[in-house]
């Protein structure tokens, strides 16, 4: 008979594989974490040589402070949480809307025959060009910004969508259908796992798009928001507060991309992303 391993030697049996796996992940996150630091080093280099004023370009160090008393002071909470409201449910609206349009457009070519010239058209305008009229149309109030938001990631979406669909080989839905799979099959079965790693791709890039929105509809008029705070702070001359403002919105992006990417790898593991 074997002897049952004791507490200890099950805990250690389960830590090596749980290193095994751990070994890739820092293997990955090396290139990253080299560039980050030489980044940094460029950063504090540049800041301490006197080639910009230090009252122009702070410091790592001091970029840090300036964070930090956001978050102690609760300004930075509460700017990045009326910031995420923002940007969260401007996303969610033009990423649902332009992927239901960017499904319909790929897959009738009468529609898209349609519709293309007109989002062709829309696409070149800036959601910080509608700012104007979208405070005149809704006011200064939430509405405005949540569609200003939604416009871009919107367009953004669509395209990606659009593209993904329409270069489903035609042969899978006409073998489908001679098999007598019906619509909702043909959509669920053939249509939306050939389009997965375009759709994913779109709402990564809307993602991205969504912040960039939200940076105008902040500045067009807000009493709060990251965006609104940079502005604040630039009024001020306290680059400090902006570079830590910067880093924040950058940080935000870079999770949100992650996150939508894992949950690509997750439900469509034959994608790319």
């Amino acid at each position: 008979m074997h002897a049952t391993p004791s507490p200890p030697g099950r805990a250690l049996g389960r830590l090596g594989p749980a290193l095994g796996r751990l070994g890739p992940a820092l293997g990955r996150l090396g290139p990253a974490l080299a560039a980050a630091a030489a980044v940094l080093a460029l950063w504090y280099l540049l800041a301490r040589s006197g080639v910009v004023a230090p009252a122009l370009l702070p410091t790592p160090a001091e970029t840090l402070a300036a964070l930090v008393d956001g978050a102690r002071s609760g300004t930075l909470t509460a700017d990045l949480g009326a910031s995420l409201a923002r940007a969260g449910q401007g996303f969610a609206l033009g990423a649902l809307i332009g992927s239901a349009l960017g499904f319909a457009t790929g897959y009738l070519p009468k529609l898209s025959a349609a519709v293309t010239p007109v989002v062709s058209f829309l696409r070149p305008i800036p959601a910080i060009a509608l700012v104007p009229l979208a405070t005149a149309w809704f006011g200064i109030g939430e509405t405005a910004k949540r569609l200003l938001i939604a416009y871009a990631v919107l367009l953004a979406v669509w395209l990606y969508v659009h593209d993904g669909v329409s270069r489903v080989p035609v042969s899978h839905l006409r073998a489908a259908r001679t098999l007598g799979a019906p619509v909702h099959r043909r959509f669920v079965e053939v249509l939306l796992p050939a389009a997965a790693p375009a759709v994913l791709a779109a709402l990564r890039y809307g993602a991205s798009v969504a912040l960039l929105a939200l940076v105008a509809a902040e500045l067009g008029g807000a009493d709060s928001g990251l965006a609104y705070r940079l502005q604040v702070d630039g009024q001020f001359l306290r680059v400090d507060r902006m570079f830590a403002g910067l880093l924040v919105l950058g940080s935000l992006g870079v999770v949100v991309d992650l996150v939508l990417a894992a949950i690509g790898r997750r439900f469509a593991h034959w994608s790319t992303s």
